[in-house]
């Protein structure tokens, strides 16, 4: 039986005009299984937060297939693939993407709004629930602005994980923290893969941070090192 949540299959991603070519990503080949914690790691420029992206159905390859759970997503129209990224796939950035007129409780209720609207209390339980978990209980009312590097960061996090996804995408993570506030993201994603059971796919330049995975694949001017 496949144990395979995601697969890559043949990935190119190439940007063209008039004048020249550039090949992001040359054929591109890999698996994730349903609970791994796998990351992907290589220098800046190699191509791994675009790899990301089209694994998490935000950007087109220019070819290849991307399957989840032996489906392909873009052979998906656009309204269902953003359904799919809705109730699927969690996302994790560098610079948190967080909404600044929003609380932080608002910030991590807001992807359920899109998919649940009918069911706010058990979706604002769970959004307490997490904050608290991530030691954010006395920052619920705070914007963004009031909250540090690494506090936002716990509440993209939060906000990641509000509709319960089977994966977790996250792309450089720790780049945008100090040391100390990077090694609690690391723990806390450590942590969810373990206990939660969620895949989590890292992409990162950091070889230290790249270790607490279980599995590591090094990406290098747009293929994969063997």
């Amino acid at each position: 039986m496949n144990n395979d949540i995601v697969r890559a299959s043949g990935i190119c991603k190439s940007y063209c005009d008039q004048a020249s070519r550039l090949d992001v990503l040359k054929d591109i080949d890999f698996s994730v299984g349903k609970g791994e914690f796998l990351a992907i790691q290589g220098p800046s420029g190699a191509g791994k937060s675009t790899l990301l992206h089209i694994l998490g159905g935000l950007d087109n390859p220019s070819g290849g297939k991307v399957y989840f759970e032996g489906e392909d997503i873009y052979g998906l129209d656009d309204n269902a693939r953003s359904v799919f990224r809705n109730r699927k796939v969690g996302f994790v950035f560098q610079f948190f993407h967080l909404l600044p007129e929003l609380t932080a409780l608002e910030n991590v209720l807001f992807p359920s709004l899109l998919r649940s609207w009918w069911q706010r209390k058990k979706n604002l339980e769970r959004a307490r629930g997490l904050l608290e978990r991530l030691g954010l209980a006395q920052r619920l009312t705070h914007k963004p602005q009031a909250l540090s590097g690494g506090e936002q960061q716990r509440v993209a996090i939060c906000r990641a994980l509000i509709n319960q996804p089977q994966l977790l995408l996250c792309d450089e993570p720790t780049g945008n923290l100090d040391s100390e506030n990077g090694q609690i993201i690391i723990k806390l994603l450590t942590e969810l893969n373990r206990e939660e059971k969620i895949t989590v796919l890292m992409v990162t330049h950091d070889k230290d941070i790249a270790k607490v995975a279980g599995r590591l694949i090094h990406l290098k001017d747009g293929m994969i090192l063997h």
